[in-house]
């Protein structure tokens, strides 16, 4: 929680003033900006990267961690970070009326280009750890002894143009990332996760497995307000998965289910997480198209989480909880479901063709009127709390603005070099014109690149390197995108690297490898429906809606059937050959057209009769 401002003379407390001052003014600088309009590229994605880096600095230590206090190194780092953004404002005149790549660089545009690179490895270094700044610094070698860019012109990309640092990446992070991190921190602050937590307990608990149910739903919808897996393993966790134990799952599986669902929260509409912006500026389309794109995909993915927990709560033997232990919907609804509506305002504006930020900054603004509604939360309304809201906000952004001057570096160095064509036609080469090899190349890169760095990075490098070399393949351009996203999302799930997995399984004291089979297995719908839809764009919403309709009826069905087969379960437990077949069929109706639709219908009607009509599988089959 943020300390409320007082003034202490202590060298502590003036830096506890400093981040708190400096937090507040960057949250309500982009507030006003969305309001009445941003400058100038340079200016506005300048300034954005100004706030980052003084605050990182003031709050991020030489080891990485927000501890302590900050010595004459982190100060000495401070204001090198801003020398060169401050250099480009005062000579703005002359950044913007000069020709890049034409004009020569002086000495102190020299200095200060390289000056900023370096404070920016270092700054992303420290708040999201050592693999993306690798990675724009083995692009920077690449560009310089490998391509032999000229060193003048490279800095010129980096730093003097909208290409590199302050390119696109930086840019989302101002206009959209901001203001959707501080609706979440302003949602929080005024006790949405209880509505979330309490909502599907209501709905869900009395069910079989319904604290496995209630993980699902409940960070489905944290996931609007958080967009990170790891944060939203840490606020449902503590208590969706000793409720999961309790009632009969084992560790790891109860880390699996949380992991998996915190996970989904990025490609769950109505809010993604950044890296879904980013797509929308990358293809120049509206945020509200990207929504379009992800519902169905999402819907699949939360549709096998939850068929997952019903299955092996079922194979199991296992209960919900008692009905007199749950909250009542009514009650839930009546003294706190008002704090829904920021959420819908954002819709109803974004809808009413109004821009993303600006929708999201009317539904910040609402947060704390809504609260004060009801006696309930009305307690969260207070100076000190919307103050906080603001810090929150502020700070929670640092990662993903770091990440997106980082990855600008590499951008910068990718487009100079020519570095995506030559990778684009090295893919091709390696599948040999088969887009299924090109696919699966384009999957590991983006579970290897997302082991590392957080997902909106690791979408940008293989929007630059991977996704042309799928698209000249024939994807269209949102399917090869989409592709993209979702594996670099999964990443978090994805042994041996899996950082939701890490986090679930240190709070269910599970093994991290068993819980990441786990989570693979109930979020098998993430990896099997981007190869469909990469085939059959159906799925993603494109063509005409009775195929659309039908597309999306058997993709459920099939997903059902997956997950029946995946954990030995349908109508009851079900064996060996019964499991192949469930899965066999599952993948057949996931995939669009009628001979596998009518294929796979042939096989889980075979089962289906003979659950029916045949004797209950063995102890030993349901052991299996």
């Amino acid at each position: 929680m943020t300390q409320p401002l007082r003034i202490d003379a202590s060298y502590a407390g003036l830096v506890r003033l400093a981040v708190t001052v400096i937090s507040v003014a960057m949250a309500l600088y982009h507030m006003w900006m969305i309001a009445f309009g941003a400058p100038e590229a340079i200016l506005f994605r300048g300034t954005h990267l100004l706030f980052a880096l003084v605050l990182l600095f003031l709050i991020y230590r030489r080891s990485g961690e927000p501890e302590g206090l900050p010595t004459f190194f982190d100060w000495l780092l401070l204001a090198l970070g801003v020398a060169p953004v401050a250099y480009l404002f005062v000579n703005y005149d002359y950044v913007v009326t000069r020709i890049f790549y034409v004009d020569d660089l002086t000495r102190t545009d020299m200095i200060m280009g390289t000056v900023l690179t370096l404070v920016i490895l270092e700054a992303t270094r420290r708040v999201i750890g050592l693999a993306l700044p690798i990675t724009a610094a083995v692009f920077l070698i690449y560009g310089l002894f490998v391509a032999r860019l000229d060193p003048m012109q490279m800095l010129d990309q980096l730093y003097m143009t909208t290409e590199g640092i302050f390119g696109i990446p930086l840019s989302v992070s101002a206009t959209y990332v901001l203001i959707f991190v501080l609706f979440g921190s302003f949602m929080e602050r005024t006790g949405t996760g209880q509505l979330f937590m309490d909502f599907a307990m209501s709905l869900t608990g009395h069910t079989a497995g319904g604290p496995g149910k209630v993980s699902v739903v409940s960070s489905s919808l944290f996931g609007t307000i958080s967009g990170s897996a790891v944060a939203n393993v840490m606020v449902d966790g503590p208590i969706s998965i000793p409720l999961m134990k309790r009632t009969g799952f084992p560790p790891h599986f109860a880390a699996g289910v949380e992991s998996t669902a915190s996970t989904g929260g990025q490609i769950m509409p109505p809010i993604m997480g950044a890296a879904a912006f980013v797509m929308a500026e990358f293809l120049g389309v509206g945020y509200g198209q990207v929504i379009i794109w992800a519902l169905i995909p999402a819907i699949l993915y939360y549709v096998a989480c939850f068929a997952a927990v019903h299955f092996e709560a079922r194979r199991r033997g296992l209960v919900g909880l008692p009905r007199n232990q749950l909250p009542k919907i009514g009650n839930v609804m009546r003294e706190r479901g008002h704090l829904f509506l920021p959420v819908l305002t954002i819709l109803a504006v974004m809808y009413s063709g109004y821009s993303a930020p600006l929708a999201a900054l009317a539904g910040t603004l609402a947060c704390f009127p809504v609260a004060a509604l009801r006696r309930v939360t009305r307690g969260y309304v207070t100076g000190d709390n919307i103050v906080g809201a603001l810090v929150d906000g502020a700070r929670n952004a640092l990662g993903v603005a770091l990440a997106c001057a980082c990855a600008g570096i590499v951008i910068g160095v990718v487009t100079l070099s020519g570095l995506g064509i030559v990778f684009t036609q090295f893919v091709v080469g390696l599948a040999q014109d088969t887009l299924i090899v090109a696919l699966i190349l384009t999957m590991l890169a983006g579970i290897v690149l997302g082991m590392g760095m957080p997902t909106t990075p690791a979408y940008i490098i293989m929007t630059a390197l991977l996704v042309p070399a799928i698209i000249k393949l024939g994807v269209i351009a949102p399917a090869a995108h989409m592709f993209a996203l979702y594996f670099a999302v999964l990443s978090a799930i994805t042994p041996p690297v899996a950082l939701a997995v890490y986090a679930a399984a240190g709070i269910a004291k599970a093994d991290l490898w068993k819980s990441g089979l786990a989570a693979v297995k109930i979020g098998t719908a993430g990896f099997v429906v981007p190869f469909m839809f990469v085939y059959s764009p159906a799925l993603l919403m494109i063509g005409d809606w009775p195929v659309i309709a039908i597309t999306f009826v058997t993709a459920c069905c099939g997903i059902l059937l997956l997950a029946a087969g995946l954990h030995g379960y349908l109508l009851v437990a079900a064996r060996p050959w019964e499991r192949a077949l469930l899965a066999a069929a599952g993948l057949l109706l996931v995939d669009p057209g009628l001979w596998t639709d009518l294929i796979g219908a042939g096989l889980a009607a075979i089962v289906i009769a003979t659950q029916v009509a045949g004797a209950p599988a063995t102890k030993s089959d349901v052991a299996k």
